[in-house]
């Protein structure tokens, strides 16, 4: 605490203020008003003499940008030698909104918010909101090395294992898996394009689909990895989308309901081949061909020949329903070749000339 203001603090009208942000920050503050503001949020509706409102959303949205930078910087001095992937990776774990809003209910600043009781209840966002507006008040405070101080000594040495929050996996896609499972959700991973970055290192970039609906998409430097982006975002999606789960429901009904219908009506495979008309042969087929090749025999040696006598040729059905004779129908000529007409003539002009010569 530096001796300046150590002094005045007595005589400060918001000492107790004063002694929680040091308590928080790790620094005194010196122009109270902007953390004032960094703890206001925007349900109280407060308005500044020129009617415009005061609220944290600005100090927020410069906190943020500072934060990303700190911790950036850090991670980078943490991790000598790690590819941009992780460090980028290790900066989001540190940052988001949820890591921030637990820190914020760890260090005690969301009991200094300044807000409506019902938006304090129904805004779980509103700690990790108030913590990026007080970075930001400290940035405009003290300077980009205080905020370096304030995240080194106040966050990673005391509340944050930094190590273990780069290594530790959380595996989006298991949980996705998991999630489906329970539900009887069909899912699966499609892969939309793989190309390269301007460092010839291959990019993927996969979608989730649940019952044939996208989802969400993922990019990644390895297909675990785009995958592993699609379903964290996925699984977020289903959770703050009432509509969009109730979509996945509604064609897993459908689904379901269409295999449920027959589709047409299954063969009796044991009625056809116990059924005997496939392999018995009935009593009238099996009769027919024995009659007629008995009708059909003809006698074969000389005695049955004489035993049985000359018998008239039977006259054929049509003929007898119609009685027709056929007695003076005449076969059609079939007309000589040209081969049989000379052999024709060679025959003639031979018998010719035996004449001849007989006479």
């Amino acid at each position: 605490m530096n001796i300046i203001d150590h002094i005045k603090l007595p005589f400060r009208k918001d000492k107790e203020l004063y002694l929680q942000l040091y308590r928080i920050l790790g620094i005194l503050p010196h122009n109270i008003s902007l953390y004032k503001l960094a703890l206001m949020h925007k349900s109280v509706a407060h308005r500044t003499a020129k009617g415009r409102p005061a609220n944290n959303e600005r100090l927020e949205f410069l906190g943020d940008a500072v934060l990303d930078a700190t911790v950036g910087h850090i991670v980078y001095d943490h991790f000598p030698g790690k590819r941009e992937g992780f460090l980028t990776n290790t900066r989001s774990k540190l940052v988001q909104r949820e890591t921030l809003g637990r820190l914020a209910k760890e260090m005690g600043i969301t009991q200094l918010i300044l807000s409506s009781g019902r938006s304090a209840t129904h805004n779980s966002y509103m700690g990790g909101n108030a913590f990026e507006a007080l970075v930001g008040a400290l940035y405009l405070d003290h300077g980009y090395d205080a905020c370096m101080k304030f995240v080194q000594k106040q966050i990673l040495s005391k509340l944050v294992n930094i190590d273990k929050v780069a290594y530790k996996e959380v595996n989006f896609k298991s949980k996705l898996i998991e999630w489906t499972q329970k539900n009887r959700v069909v899912m699966e991973f499609k892969c939309l394009e793989e190309t390269k970055d301007e460092n010839g290192s291959p990019v993927f970039e996969y979608v989730c689909m649940l019952e044939s609906i996208e989802a969400c998409k993922g990019r990644g430097f390895s297909k675990k990895e785009a995958q592993q982006h699609a379903a964290e975002d996925t699984l977020k999606k289903l959770r703050k989308q009432p509509k969009f789960c109730d979509s996945i429901f509604q064609a897993k009904t459908n689904r379901t309901k269409m295999e449920e219908e027959p589709i047409a009506i299954v063969p009796d495979v044991e009625k056809d081949v116990n059924d005997p008309q496939n392999f018995i042969i009935s009593d009238s087929s099996a009769t027919t061909p024995a009659s007629s090749e008995t009708t059909s025999r003809q006698p074969s040696t000389p005695s049955e020949r004489r035993a049985n006598g000359p018998k008239a040729t039977p006259r054929t059905a049509a003929a007898e329903t119609l009685d027709i004779d056929f007695s003076d129908l005449q076969v059609e000529q079939k007309e000589p070749t040209r081969e049989e007409i000379i052999a024709a003539a060679e025959e003639a002009a031979f018998k010719e000339a035996q004449q001849q010569a007989a006479g």
